[in-house]
């Protein structure tokens, strides 16, 4: 099981930990909201958990704990400026119907 970030995100993730001052990472997990069932929850990380799972991709720790990633094993993290607009993409290769925002899924 695995899951990784694309160089852009990486480098947005790095960029916000350096501004932030301190922590390890970036939490991607998973919760029960949005309009399809499940919603993408990410947060910084300043202290791993015994059930946390962690990725490292291009210099940056992913962390998902192990309830979320059977959800999300597979996923790709992206970051993305479309126009005006940016903020990051979750490419998950489990989720069977997304909402229109993007940031909710079935699976």
């Amino acid at each position: 099981m695995s899951v990784s970030l694309t160089p852009a995100a990486a480098s947005h993730v790095a960029r916000s930990l350096a501004k932030r001052g301190s922590g390890i990472g970036l939490r991607l997990a998973v919760k029960t909201s949005g309009c399809s069932g499940f919603a993408y929850a990410l947060e910084f990380v300043d202290a791993v958990n015994d059930d946390d799972q962690c990725f490292e991709n291009h210099g940056v720790q992913l962390i998902v704990d192990s309830r979320s990633l059977a959800m999300l094993d597979g996923t790709e993290l992206d970051f993305v400026r479309e126009g005006l607009n940016e903020g990051f993409k979750f490419n998950n290769p489990n989720a069977k119907a997304n909402c229109g925002c993007g940031e909710s899924f079935a699976v």
